[in-house]
């Protein structure tokens, strides 16, 4: 794999990066497999999405210590490449602790948001199953109006959004199953897409069809990870 900078995006606040193909096919079935396997307790269901939380759920902004870290079969090879691409080297813990795992049918999404400051300012998100359109949207007390970028995310790809990214900015994916639009002008990574999905983008007008279901894998560095007999007793006291 080149470097981190080779796949910077361009175009858009300093600093995020896209690299496609950072898993491979079998890997992206595998992780599918385990995912769709777990006992359906693990899933929170909600009006526009189920997901799953890995190791814990946060509690007023932070983790808790427990004996099951995020499991071997999220982790590899995900977390030890990020490693290796230094986007953590200046995170609290070095290293992804905490990992939500979003699916989504087609036609579903979620409002323009933001990540908040009880994480590190970083985020590395693994998509797998079909490909998927993240708009970005200034801040506004108005409320976010139209997208200022849009990054386009293939199965099997990885984006990572730090810095002004992170901090300056809402992300959201829109409740629609035709994504249209998406031109070298309007998509942030275009430069950085496989040939074949540019060709078929470009091919159908700049118009895709959400088909599949959609699985995206977050990975966050929680910044506070509480002493459980400490939090015990203050819970005890209040």
């Amino acid at each position: 794999m080149k470097g981190l900078e080779s796949y910077r995006l361009v175009g858009l606040p300093d600093r995020a990066y896209y690299i496609p193909d950072y898993i491979s096919e079998e890997q992206e079935q595998l992780l599918c497999q385990k995912i769709n396997s777990v006992p359906s307790a693990r899933w929170t269901v909600l009006s526009h999405r189920r997901l799953q939380t890995w190791p814990t759920q946060l509690l007023n902004g932070s983790i808790l210590p427990t004996s099951d870290a995020i499991p071997n079969w999220l982790a590899d090879p995900i977390i030890p490449r990020t490693i290796d691409l230094g986007i953590w080297s200046a995170s609290p813990h070095g290293c992804a602790n905490h990992c939500l795992i979003n699916e989504y049918e087609p036609g579903q999404g979620i409002m323009p948001h933001e990540d908040g400051d009880v994480y590190y300012p970083m985020v590395a998100t693994v998509s797998l199953g079909d490909g998927i359109v993240l708009d970005i949207y200034e801040k506004s007390e108005a409320g976010p109006r139209n997208a200022v970028y849009r990054i386009y995310q293939e199965p099997r790809s990885l984006l990572v959004t730090t810095d002004e990214m992170y901090t300056k900015y809402l992300h959201g994916i829109q409740e629609i199953l035709i994504d249209k639009d998406l031109n070298s002008e309007m998509v942030g990574n275009w430069h950085l897409l496989n040939s074949e999905t540019k060709e078929n983008i470009e091919k159908n007008g700049g118009v895709l069809e959400r088909r599949m279901k959609r699985i995206s894998l977050t990975f966050r560095d929680v910044k506070t990870v509480r002493n459980l007999a400490k939090f015990l007793q203050i819970n005890r006291q209040s």
